[in-house]
């Protein structure tokens, strides 16, 4: 990136919970991708006024404003389709926190949208910029999987503002998908226990080679958030990351590509397998969610 820019984009922040928050604090740190992005102000459902001196703004100014030529969604996931369609309308570029939306069709529709107003529509997935993926992408490459699992914990989380576990999780699908391909489901099942804030999805996936990959997201009081992973290969096993060290600026490094592609510096191959990705993994999340409906 040049660290002289011709010109900045005008950035609207859209929620500042954990990720807003983070994302307001990149863009006022002299970063070489900051120096192409002007924070001019954020959107809140709550009444804050401002925050570090960089004042609310109404969803209307945000969308009206000439200055205003990019929107980071970072807010509830079931209110992502919404702001997206309405920023794009509007003839803004959108950055938003995974998932984009809790429906291919959705999605879809949105990237359409986008590539029609000729905007960049960019979902983040700082878990591919972690030292762990880092380190998983080295160790899996060249190897031929005959079975592999990965479980994650944490604390409750509502769906009605998070989505279904397949969705809020999907994160961990990425994972599966960017080590191992494309995948397909074979069955999933959702154990729930809401008068205990408890739930535990377990999804059985195979690779194009047929070899069994189990996905589980199990949330509920008291468990700690923790990743567990065990990969078998015909030349040996893999169980579980040793200490790679501190994952620094992730959402920094996933701003650093946002501002490539505005930039026109993504190659079109690029782009169309991250898209190609991104919706493959929304696709499966759907697909689990209708298969465990349909055996309530």
């Amino acid at each position: 990136m040049n660290t002289f820019p011709k010109r900045k984009f005008g950035v609207v922040v859209v929620g500042v919970g954990r990720a807003g928050s983070v994302r307001m604090r990149d863009l006022r740190n002299p970063h070489p991708s900051s120096a192409f992005l002007n924070l001019i102000g954020f959107v809140s459902r709550r009444e804050l006024g401002s925050i570090d001196g960089v004042q609310q703004i109404s969803l209307e100014d945000a969308l009206s404003s000439q200055e205003v030529e990019v929107a980071y969604i970072c807010s509830e996931s079931s209110s992502h389709e919404d702001y997206i369609r309405q920023f794009l309308n509007a003839g803004k570029h959108v950055l938003v926190e995974y998932p984009m939306t809790l429906s291919l069709a959705a999605a879809q529709e949105l990237w359409e949208l986008a590539e029609q107003k000729g905007k960049v529509l960019h979902e983040e997935h700082v878990e591919l910029l972690m030292e762990e993926f880092a380190f998983l992408k080295k160790e899996v490459v060249g190897k031929d999987l005959l079975k592999g699992s990965l479980l994650f914990t944490a604390g409750p989380l509502e769906e009605e503002r998070f989505g279904f576990p397949a969705f809020s999780g999907i994160s961990r699908l990425t994972w599966l998908v960017s080590l191992f391909g494309e995948l397909s489901l074979v069955s999933a099942t959702l154990e729930e226990r809401k008068e205990d804030q408890y739930m535990k999805m377990t999804v059985c996936l195979e690779t194009e080679k047929k070899s069994p990959l189990s996905w589980i997201e199990e949330k509920g009081p008291g468990l700690k958030r923790n990743r567990y992973l065990s990969f078998h290969f015909k030349s040996g096993s893999l169980e579980n990351v040793p200490n790679v060290g501190v994952n620094k600026n992730i959402f920094l490094k996933d701003q650093n590509i946002f501002v490539q592609k505005l930039l026109g510096q993504f190659s079109e191959k690029e782009l169309a397998a991250e898209k190609k990705r991104i919706l493959h993994c929304l696709g499966l999340a759907e697909e689990i969610q209708k298969y465990c409906s349909s055996r309530k």
